[in-house]
């Protein structure tokens, strides 16, 4: 496991610095712009060469050929009559999430640094920077957790009160050839209003057969991972879903699917994997034995007595989770 790396450096590795070093909290902050994380090229630039870094320091059993790419194994096999296997559960869209996530840890990390240093002028420029992080994932976790989809069958609900009374009255004009086309909208509306009312249903009555920290084995490639996140349905786009065939689940798209940070010693170069709650599996007894991830050490704080391990509070309110308590042995009466 990677130990003794600062979120900072995990962050800021896109630049010249290289991955691992230590970071001097008294150089000028330069943080990242949002077009940095979230454009194709700049996703890449910081996201590939943080992992291929990552890679080549604190896995000695991991490829240092010089040809070596993090991303080759990343690219779906899809179409054709070639067999899936464990690349088409990739999701570059879970990769963003958590440095999304890393970024907005370490920017908190930086702003109480400055606080500390009473250099309050650079602690608001973090602050500004931090609020537009925050900002943007409010929003994402809105729209994936269907809240946005409430809102908007509210608003469509109102926009058919509208409608009818709009209909109402040209009906009563006779303007029939105008009556017809509101009758159209507001068909439209309404089945797109009920489409966003169940999509928000579905979110608040989501129920997890996993947690986060959770270990668990996948049911088809046998790799072990750790819950890292969890959707109560498919996030993904409709080109991922017919590339990992979701349709062929026998639950499709619309059961609880899962962040998932995967063994490196089983898939050296598939860090993060989006996987449907069905191809999941949980140990037949605790397992204790070695797990190696680059982002272990950032998400979670160590292990518990059963053997999976224990989210930082950051991540635990990501998600609205409670701490998972191990429940306790019954007293013995001998004893």
């Amino acid at each position: 496991m990677v130990q003794g790396m600062s979120l900072s450096t995990m962050v800021t590795c896109g630049k010249s610095r290289p991955c691992g070093s230590s970071l001097n909290w008294m150089t000028p902050f330069e943080p990242f712009k949002r077009s940095h994380i979230t454009s194709t090229t700049g996703k890449h630039l910081v996201w590939n060469q943080c992992v291929q870094s990552l890679f080549l320091m604190g896995y000695p059993y991991v490829s240092r050929r010089g040809d070596f790419k993090a991303e080759a194994a990343w690219m779906f096999r899809g179409g054709g009559e070639q067999e899936l296997d464990a690349s088409v559960e990739h999701s570059e869209s879970a990769n963003e999430d958590i440095l999304m996530f890393f970024f907005q840890l370490d920017l908190a990390t930086r702003v109480q640094y400055a606080l500390n240093m009473e250099q309050y002028d650079i602690a608001q420029q973090l602050r500004n920077k931090l609020s537009e992080v925050e900002e943007d994932i409010i929003k994402q976790q809105q729209s994936k957790r269907g809240l946005s989809s409430k809102g908007e069958a509210q608003d469509k609900g109102l926009s058919i009160i509208r409608l009818r009374s709009d209909l109402q009255s040209a009906i009563e004009k006779e303007d029939y050839a105008l009556a017809a086309e509101l009758r159209d909208k507001i068909s439209k509306l309404e089945a797109e209003s009920l489409a966003a009312s169940a999509k928000a249903l579905a979110h608040e009555n989501a129920q997890y057969a996993f947690r986060l920290g959770q270990k668990v084995r996948h049911k088809i490639f046998g790799y072990t991972a750790v819950i890292c996140g969890m959707d109560p349905v498919c996030s993904e786009s409709s080109s991922w879903m017919e590339n990992a065939e979701i349709k062929k689940l026998s639950r499709g798209s619309t059961q609880p699917f899962y962040q998932i940070l995967v063994d490196v010693r089983a898939e050296p170069n598939l860090l993060v994997a989006y996987v449907a709650e069905e191809n999941l599996l949980t140990p037949d007894k605790p397992d204790m034995g070695r797990f190696d991830h680059p982002y272990i050490s950032f998400l979670f704080y160590g292990v518990d007595s059963a053997g999976d391990f224990i989210p930082i509070k950051q991540l635990r309110e990501k998600y609205n989770k409670p701490r998972h308590e191990l429940p306790t042995d019954p007293p013995n009466d001998e004893s």
